[in-house]
């Protein structure tokens, strides 16, 4: 009894340092990927680090003050990863207000549609059954090779306006509008081999919305050592939306979470909000795993927009979960909105232009 005792004092403690590490590391902000990937499964530490605390207060105690440094340093983590994690719960205030206009006022709204097909997926059918069913005006599907633009074909019968890029590297990207495209076209930020959508989508009542869609490469083994890259692609977006007062929209698997320090300041940097905050989570990936789920795929707005519907759609033979989304054009709302975001200062102006720096010259590197 006394052995099996010790076993569980010395578990219950190897989970809470796991997990107070793992808490501890983001906060250097070094971009490692070993240390960024710390930033996703926020929900997942919490749940150690309670059952670290729930050992703690169950086994016999340190000795002398240990315990209750011990206690103390297990509940600020709970703590602080609840709060990071707490915007995206039902519980805080919504950031993008519900639309008032109603649901058949189609001049006025743009639906969406963002998948991450996982190129090696060969199960096209329920894709295009979510997209029959939706009827979103613009269809944007990353990780597509020539086999997926094939099998897509047939969505460009009544999205005639269409931009791709297949690959067969898990970068390729498509997109089809049922609405008029203008000074659209495929970029190349930083890499060669990865792509991304810009353009504009005119609105049935003239609006024109630009748009931006992305998919970089993440802080992974196998894909890029650090976050660097990522972080430049998102963060140029950001500077040239900052330049820019008009409805806009960026949209994809952008292989961060929304809680991460880049995402936030991306949304300093570019004024847009996530219609996610107070609403919930909407974990996309991994859509085979229930235990290990986290918000990768997202679509950000300008203040122009209310949320007329949200939703995370059924397993379509991914690891991604596809987005659908309806905004609501009503720029009545948007000082209001506005309102909600922080203003990016000097500091965030200045860190956005040495990581712009650093991606660009990471990926000149890489391609040398």
């Amino acid at each position: 009894m006394t052995l099996l005792l010790t076993l569980a004092q010395w578990l219950a403690w190897l989970l809470g340092a796991i997990a107070l590490l793992a808490t501890l590391l983001p906060l250097l902000r070094q971009r490692a990927w070993w240390v960024r990937i710390f930033d996703f499964p926020r929900l997942q530490i919490v749940a150690v680090l309670a059952l670290g605390l729930l050992g703690a207060l169950a086994l016999p105690p340190l000795p002398g003050p240990w315990q209750g440094l011990w206690l103390w340093a297990l509940g600020a983590a709970v703590l602080y990863q609840g709060y990071r994690v707490w915007p995206y719960t039902p519980l805080h205030r919504k950031q993008v207000a519900d639309a008032a206009r109603p649901a058949g006022d189609g001049a006025h709204h743009f639906s969406l549609l963002v998948s991450n097909v996982l190129m090696y997926n060969r199960d096209a059918a329920r894709l295009l059954g979510h997209i029959r069913l939706r009827q979103p005006d613009v269809v944007l599907a990353v990780e597509t090779d020539a086999w997926w633009l094939a099998q897509l074909q047939s969505v460009a019968q009544t999205h005639p306006h269409t931009y791709h890029a297949p690959l067969p590297n898990t970068y390729g990207m498509l997109v089809f509008s049922r609405l008029p495209l203008r000074q659209a076209e495929i970029r190349y930020l930083l890499e060669a081999d990865v792509p991304s959508f810009h353009g504009q989508v005119v609105l049935p009542n003239g609006v024109p919305v630009t748009l931006h869609f992305l998919h970089p490469r993440p802080p992974a083994p196998g894909e890029a050592k650090s976050s660097v890259r990522r972080d430049a692609e998102l963060l140029v977006v950001g500077r040239e939306i900052a330049h820019h007062n008009g409805p806009t929209i960026v949209a994809g698997d952008l292989n961060d979470v929304a809680w991460s320090y880049t995402s936030e300041l991306f949304r300093r940097l570019s004024r847009l909000l996530d219609p996610r905050i107070g609403r919930g989570l909407l974990p996309t990936f991994h859509a085979n795993s229930r235990l290990w789920r986290w918000p990768l795929d997202h679509v950000f707005h300008s203040a122009h927009f209310r949320l007329q519907h949200l939703e995370r759609l059924t397993y379509m033979g991914s690891d991604h979960f596809p987005i659908y989304i309806r905004l609501s054009y009503e720029p009545e709302g948007w000082h209001e909105q506005l309102a909600e975001l922080e203003t990016p200062n000097a500091e965030d102006r200045l860190e956005a232009r040495v990581r712009i720096k650093e991606g660009m010259a990471d990926a000149e590197e890489g391609a040398n």
